[in-house]
């Protein structure tokens, strides 16, 4: 739902409000950290257009107000769907302004329009997703003020360690924590004091296949740094062509189908689709069935038992 002049005022548009009283609060999530390049964008739309798919309500917010990386992705969608001739689930937008990078300098302007639209994204939404830029501002810590869980991509790399704190070169443990981590603890304790919980979860993304001797240092520091800063570590995602080359489309993994593919769009694999399942699973938002144990015929079972 985009923003308008309404009146006069800036505002974001009011649109339909769910009937009745609600017996339950919308689940918002947010993909922040303070360092730009870690995936946040494409990461909070695979969240938010994964879960449509699962019936979830979905509304979007995007607060990077100079890139807007998340929103080009969604007006690729509304352009690039009704032209292919097939449909697909698209979140509800909010957008603060329609030229948000206008306000960008205006923090006080900002937070109140986030503010208004918050409490209406809370009225006909399951699950708000909310994308934060790659900086401090007013906006971006009062979103992560209204998160039940905070996820915090990171590239696979000790240069992005900076987002979570300095680390002693030789012991890997937490010499001092970062201005971001910093943040989310204080956003933590206020929560708490509300007797409301925050999930923080960080997780590497754009894992490359080669380097392994890196990926398990840094692997050994997260979980360091994941004792003592107190965040969960979510599966991670492997460095995929198919992220940047469905942006022109506005999809994502969660969209491709034997129905809706471009044509440009190289089949993504089995494996890539079980990943992000895995991520959804990992953040609370999906449970996965149990697969079934496989049925052994006799002389399978007694080939099986003899390979142990």
């Amino acid at each position: 739902m985009f923003g308008a002049m309404q009146g006069g005022a800036l505002g974001p548009r009011r649109h339909r409000v769910a009937p009745g009283s609600r017996r339950y609060r919308a689940r918002v999530v947010v993909v922040g950290n303070e360092k730009g390049g870690a995936g946040k964008s494409t990461l909070a739309a695979l969240i938010a257009i994964s879960m449509l798919y699962r019936g979830q309500r979905v509304s979007v917010i995007d607060l990077d107000l100079r890139q807007q990386s998340l929103s080009r992705l969604l007006a690729n969608r509304r352009r690039w769907l009704p032209a292919a001739g097939v449909k697909a689930p698209s979140p509800l937008e909010y957008k603060l302004v329609e030229d948000p990078a206008r306000i960008a300098d205006d923090q006080p302007l900002a937070l109140r329009l986030f503010e208004e639209a918050m409490v209406m994204a809370m009225g006909d939404s399951d699950l708000i997703v909310i994308d934060t830029p790659g900086s401090d501002t007013a906006v971006s810590r009062a979103a992560h003020l209204q998160a039940d869980l905070i996820v915090t991509p990171m590239n696979d790399s000790f240069v992005d360690f900076d987002v979570l704190g300095n680390v002693d070169p030789v012991t890997l443990r937490l010499v001092q924590a970062s201005h971001y981590a910093e943040t989310v603890l204080n956003v933590r304790t206020m929560r708490a004091h509300n007797n409301r919980r925050l999930d923080w979860v960080v997780l590497r993304n754009r894992l490359a296949g080669a380097d392994t001797n890196n990926r398990e240092r840094v692997g050994l520091a997260l979980d360091s740094l994941s004792e003592e800063l107190g965040f969960r570590i979510g599966p991670p995602l492997r460095e995929r062509v198919a992220y940047r080359e469905m942006f022109p489309f506005g999809l994502t993994l969660a969209d491709v189908s034997a129905g809706l593919r471009p044509n440009k769009v190289s089949s993504p694999k089995l494996a890539a689709r079980e990943e992000v399942n895995a991520l959804l699973e990992a953040l609370g938002l999906i449970v996965l069935a149990p697969r079934p144990a496989p049925v052994l015929r006799p002389v399978e079972h007694a080939a099986f038992a003899a390979s142990l």
